[in-house]
């Protein structure tokens, strides 16, 4: 049966990543995804089913460009530490462009929300375990320091990806002092900024950082 449409799931889609910081999975409905892609209901449940199944392709589309980006850039470099610091780079970018919808998949996984449950648990041990592969490489050629990897693997994301999430909501809600409000693009969010901290962070797992 051919398709009635070539391009009706990917206005879908689209018009899904549109909606989901706002709404999280509970109030993403098929409704409103369907008039905001300027389709209708049948088209919705005949490309994706349900609307669980529906936010589990949403998510999952945004994430595995991401993902082979992330492969692509730490293959290619000569050590653990300089696939460590790619990685990092790839991941905080993805996170600052992508922090709204980020913090509600957070939050909706925090709710049991089936789609954002099934998601992470799908997902987050695949860039997490290439990070802590790439930190425990690191170790074992005596550039970065022998602590827990659980330890290690929290300290970057801490320092990398923590920042772009919660201060950002900080930021975003209107609670954070009106100076840091203002520099908070360039200081934190700013591609240099990211890399700054990204330096930071491998500094601190080096060998030879404070004991």
């Amino acid at each position: 049966m051919p398709r009635p449409s070539r391009n009706v799931d990917a206005s879908l889609l689209a018009a899904g990543r549109e909606l989901y910081p706002t709404t999280g999975a509970a109030g993403l409905t098929v409704r409103k995804v369907a008039e905001r892609a300027k389709a209708n209901a049948a088209m919705f449940h005949y490309h994706f089913g349900t609307k669980d199944a529906f936010v589990r392709t949403l998510l999952q589309e945004l994430y595995e460009p991401m993902f082979a980006e992330l492969q692509t850039a730490t293959a290619t470099q000569p050590d653990p530490v300089a696939g460590l610091r790619s990685a990092l780079r790839v991941i905080a970018r993805f996170a600052r462009d992508h922090r709204v919808l980020l913090r509600r998949l957070v939050a909706d996984a925090a709710r049991n929300e089936g789609p954002a449950v099934d998601f992470v648990r799908a997902n987050f041990p695949r860039h997490a375990g290439l990070v802590a592969g790439l930190i425990l490489a690191g170790q074992q050629s005596g550039r970065l320091r022998n602590v827990p990897i659980t330890q290690a693997v929290a300290f970057v994301a801490g320092a990398v990806a923590a920042p772009i999430l919660v201060g950002s909501a900080i930021v975003e809600a209107g609670l954070a002092p009106p100076a840091l409000a203002q520099t908070f693009e360039a200081d934190v969010l700013a591609d240099p900024a990211l890399d700054e901290r990204i330096e930071l962070a491998l500094a601190g797992l080096a060998t030879g950082a404070r004991p």
